[in-house]
């Protein structure tokens, strides 16, 4: 999806050279085929070659890719996200961004986003 929202709109073979690796063609059309069932991604024929584009804002899929990440690593719970993002010994978050999710959490406090 990443390469998508950069390019707009991309073939397959334009797709693989954005990955890092080398994917097989097959594998890189398979699940560009099963994001077009999930509704993420199109398809338009451009001179018999399939040319996909995505069919969702960045920020819809963002969401539920944060929903999913999540419920599968986190046990659904928002408070070890948190948790993992300022306890990660391999990056440190500087004082600006601590300040920035300081404010963000005190944001949605105000808009009655907690319980």
């Amino acid at each position: 999806m990443d390469v998508l929202f950069r390019l707009g709109r991309a073939g397959v073979h334009e797709v693989i050279g954005e990955l890092s690796g080398t994917p097989a063609y097959s594998t890189v059309r398979a699940q560009l085929r099963v994001l077009e069932q999930k509704g993420y991604v199109r398809h338009a024929e451009e001179q018999l070659r399939y040319v996909f584009f995505p069919a969702t804002p960045r920020q819809t899929v963002r969401r539920s890719a944060l929903r999913h990440l999540i419920d599968t690593f986190f046990e659904g719970s928002p408070e070890r996200v948190v948790d993992a993002l300022v306890r990660d010994e391999r990056r440190t978050l500087s004082t600006e961004e601590l300040d920035r999710i300081a404010e963000l959490i005190e944001e949605a406090r105000r808009r009655g986003r907690s319980t």
